[in-house]
């Protein structure tokens, strides 16, 4: 029995070539292919020194990648194995493949002694047990170390997400083949950033559901996507609130805390209405109005004049650096602003941020009519934590309902009254590079010189 192990990988090159040396020794093994999917680090490069067949996928995406790597082996015998496991269990390939060679199965799912993890306990088993009682019994549904015949993989579909694994299982039980699962030991391999458990939850329940539709001749009536969507939300709804204990974000105030300065300044000084803008300020005391107010001043200027302003602006000398420092910790990070959509959105792409939150400056044709529209996250929800009619607390609330966030789980960052109570109610508030009593007086924490470090502590 000679067998092929297929490793679809991506970015795996502190782990995938000893992956390659542990299969080249076992016996079984004549062959090691290597499906790198576009990796952006040194993958390939490993895995072909440690002695494995390279393929460069044409295309991203774990099933593609594993349909590339079955097209190539030259063995009857197939095993799927993951490229972040280091190292795998002694003997693992053996223990999946002796169940084939006893012929006591056709189909071999790898479990191993850990615990399930919240996909498989919150959304895969139940599904499941709901459309496949007979693999309800499986520990480990989604796991991606597998072994069979070719001639099974070249007969069903692979998804090309997550749902890739359990996907084959269903489809190896609906071929009516012996299945079983054993146990290969105890691994460790690199768990799942809590933002993309929404997504894995969202593809394994897909790849089941749309499995099992295919099996109902009729089409699925009203009743039958009720009860579906109720599962599928109810599964959801419960994942999410899971996730929100470990979501965390900041939230940065535009003008005069990323950026060194004031756009609608910038403006008057370019355009020459500093002393309308200073009259407006002096007189007009309700927000709403005061916003809708200096739009009008804007009315006439092109996209492009207010992108070449913005673009003028310094920022803080390390906020792109701490940005992708507290992305790589696990923070969304997003801008709270009352300036205006378009160009916050230059100073997220510029920084790196996940999202903005600013009011709408209407334009047509290319130049802003001076209009401007205030979105209703700026206004109070129904559970409102604040009494004010125009707040960015109620943008920040807006926010962690939007992104499962706990308002604890959240620091705010901005450097005038404007912003005081935003950051009086986030889980942290830092008053930046300010003087101003009531920021000071509200947040937790004082930032005295333009750097954002002290968020990284």
């Amino acid at each position: 029995m000679a067998v092929s192990v297929i490793i679809p990988v991506l970015n795996e090159s502190q782990t995938i070539g000893a992956i390659v040396s542990n299969c080249l020794t076992s016996p079984l093994v004549n062959e090691v292919i290597v499906v790198d999917d576009n990796s952006e680090d040194n993958t390939a490069a490993v895995a072909k020194a440690a002695g494995a067949k390279l393929i460069l996928s044409k295309k991203r995406g774990k099933g593609i990648s594993m349909k590339e790597g079955l097209e190539a082996a030259s063995n009857e015998w197939i095993v799927f194995l993951d490229g972040d496991i280091d190292p795998y269990p002694p003997q693992t390939i053996e223990n999946l493949c002796r169940p084939l060679v006893l012929d006591e199965a056709d189909f071999v799912k790898g479990s191993f002694t850990r615990n399930a993890g919240r996909v498989t306990t919150l959304v895969a088993r139940p599904l499941l047990s709901i459309f496949y009682p007979g693999l309800s019994k499986f520990n480990q549904p989604l796991s991606g170390m597998i072994a069979g015949k070719k001639s099974c993989f070249q007969k069903i579909d692979f998804f090309n997400d997550y749902g890739v694994d359990v996907g084959i299982l269903i489809d190896m039980y609906l071929m009516r083949l012996r299945i079983t699962e054993v146990n290969i030991g105890y691994i460790e391999n690199k768990s799942k950033p809590w933002e993309a458990l929404g997504k894995m939850s969202r593809e394994v329940s897909r790849a089941i559901i749309l499995k099992a539709q295919r099996l109902i001749e009729n089409p699925v009536d009203e009743e039958e996507i009720q009860t579906l969507e109720y599962i599928q939300g109810e599964m959801n709804e419960v994942l999410e609130e899971q996730l929100s204990e470990f979501r965390k974000m900041v939230v940065m105030d535009m003008d005069n805390t990323i950026l060194r300065g004031r756009f609608i300044d910038a403006m008057a000084d370019r355009y020459d209405f500093k002393d309308k803008l200073s009259e407006l300020r002096a007189k007009e005391i309700d927000p709403v109005i005061l916003c809708k107010r200096i739009g009008q001043l804007l009315k006439g200027r092109t996209m492009e004049e207010l992108l070449e302003v913005i673009a003028g602006i310094p920022m803080v000398p390390d906020v792109r650096r701490v940005v992708t420092s507290l992305k790589q910790k696990g923070y969304m990070v997003g801008i709270i602003s009352n300036s205006y959509q378009l160009v916050c959105n230059y100073v997220k792409q510029e920084i790196g941020a996940d999202f903005i939150l600013a009011n709408r400056l209407e334009f047509a044709e290319g130049k802003a009519t001076g209009e401007v529209g205030m979105p209703s996250y700026f206004f109070p929800p129904p559970e409102s934590i604040c009494a004010h009619g125009l707040c960015k607390t109620h943008a920040l609330q807006y926010a962690c309902e939007k992104y499962h966030v706990k308002l604890e789980n959240c620091m705010a960052v901005g450097d005038s009254a404007d912003d005081a109570c935003m950051i009086r109610h986030a889980g942290k508030g830092y008053a930046f590079v300010t003087e101003d009593p009531v920021l000071l007086h509200s947040a937790d924490f004082r930032i005295t010189e333009a750097s954002f470090a002290m968020l990284l502590e």
